[in-house]
């Protein structure tokens, strides 16, 4: 009965997870990315990959293939603007929308319309309700077809 279970469970999520946006997190705090991994996967309408090492985020860009990306900015040994760098130079990633997150703004500055070397922004700490607009605002086609 579990085989069946779990057969069942994996060929309804293949196919699901084939229209779900793709999201990567790229953040030190492994607090954080597990915390936001679970609260959007909840939702049922993403599927989430977390990276918690900075030097190995393009790599895991690479082979997620997200459709957007949350990347804090300070990080240990490569920071955030330094992988948005390598990830925009390269030709598979370059069209992926990047959204930093920041503890180093305030909420006002947000709001505001700037952006950070051409990327929105977030101020941390963040809420459920705000992550999930941001991720909506910057996908791709959903931004075509609120905007367009």
């Amino acid at each position: 009965m579990g085989r069946l279970a779990e057969a069942t469970f994996f060929h309804q999520s293949s196919e699901a997870i084939k229209q779900k946006p793709r999201v990567l997190i790229i953040d030190d705090n492994p607090g954080f990315t597990r915390a936001a991994k679970l609260l959007l996967e909840k939702t049922r309408s993403y599927v989430v990959c977390e990276e918690n090492d900075a030097t190995v985020a393009h790599q895991t860009a690479q082979s997620f293939k997200p459709d957007l990306i949350l990347l804090d900015i300070a990080m240990p040994q490569t920071d955030g603007g330094e992988v948005a760098a390598r990830i925009q130079s390269d030709p598979a990633l370059r069209r992926i929308p990047v959204v930093f997150l920041t503890a180093l703004v305030t909420k006002a500055e947000t709001k505001s319309g700037l952006e950070i070397e051409g990327h929105p922004f977030l101020a941390k700490p963040i809420s459920f309700e705000e992550l999930i607009e941001s991720i909506e605002e910057n996908l791709p086609w959903r931004a075509r077809s609120v905007h367009g």
